[in-house]
């Protein structure tokens, strides 16, 4: 019997509820998002929740002043290691933006709302906008400024950092801001075709040990 490849069978990122969601953000996803933020927005602190081994936290570096990083995974990164959403005193920060842990993404927004100055923005599976459970808990409540939907893929790979492959899988970043008015409804854009000129020479280290 051949192998079903649909999309919805495709998207299906299964992981034991107490593994490690170790999936590198592509460094251009990350500047694909500050290229859009910088025309507006005050880019002077940034945490980084889920820093993972950094791939996220340079190209963040490009752009923002302050980058704080950390995760509740020792990488050997050099990061911080405690758990965002349990620890109970967080310095404010102008931005918190992530790739999230899925099944720990709604909590992760839920605390960076609480702990951001100006907004929230988040590295999401599309399919992550579905869902009435999910719309009730948290689309309703804290409705996103903006979504923005990769028109390219993001390729990401389990463990690793690599230039190569394809995925079914379709991402797209959630903004919010702490200024936006529920009345005026969020608003949906997309990125873009943009990984060729973002990607930049040292995105993805040929020694497997630094990935």
């Amino acid at each position: 019997m051949a192998q079903n490849t649909s999309s919805a069978v495709m998207q299906q990122r299964r992981e034991p509820k107490d593994a490690l969601d170790d999936f590198p953000t592509p460094p251009w996803a990350t500047r694909a998002l500050c290229n859009w933020l910088r025309t507006w927005a005050v880019m002077d602190t940034c945490r980084e929740p889920a820093a993972n081994r950094g791939h996220m936290v340079r190209p963040l570096q490009e752009y923002f002043r302050q980058v704080e990083a950390s995760d509740v995974h020792d990488y050997g990164a050099g990061f911080p290691v405690f758990d965002f959403i349990g620890m109970e005193k967080l310095p404010p920060a102008d931005w918190t933006i992530t790739n999230p842990p899925f099944r720990l993404a709604e909590a992760f927004i839920e605390r960076a709302l609480e702990t951001s100055l100006q907004g929230v923005a988040m590295l999401v599976r599309s399919a992550f906008l579905e869902g009435v459970g999910r719309h009730d808990r948290l689309f309703k409540p804290h409705p996103p400024a903006y979504i923005l939907q990769f028109s390219e893929r993001v390729v990401m790979h389990k463990g690793r950092l690599s230039p190569d492959g394809s995925t079914a899988t379709a991402y797209c970043w959630v903004i919010w801001t702490h200024d936006f008015d529920p009345n005026w409804g969020t608003r949906f854009g997309w990125v873009a075709p943009c990984r060729k000129r973002l990607e930049a020479p040292g995105d993805y280290p040929e020694d497997p040990g630094l990935q």
